[in-house]
């Protein structure tokens, strides 16, 4: 199992600063999400930036969540 998320920073240009449990610090960048289905909403930036941490993976307050494991797998 890949490590969950711990901790959330929204940055600019659609950048999720992501600390996992196991201590690292990833960027994801979830511009290449941002056409697809409901991730469409998160071109509201304001939207995008209520991005938290809940259960191990990012919620964002209209209820959309992405899989922790794409966040660890995909993020740089």
């Amino acid at each position: 199992m890949n490590p969950r998320v711990k901790s959330i920073v929204p940055k600019a240009d659609y950048l999720l600063e992501v600390i996992f449990n196991n201590e690292e610090r990833k960027i994801f960048d979830l511009k290449p999400y941002l056409n697809l289905g409901a991730f469409s909403e998160l071109k509201d930036f304001q939207l995008f930036n209520t991005a938290t941490e809940k259960c191990g993976t990012v919620v964002w307050s209209n209820g959309l969540d992405i899989c922790p494991d794409t966040l660890y797998i995909e993020s740089r």
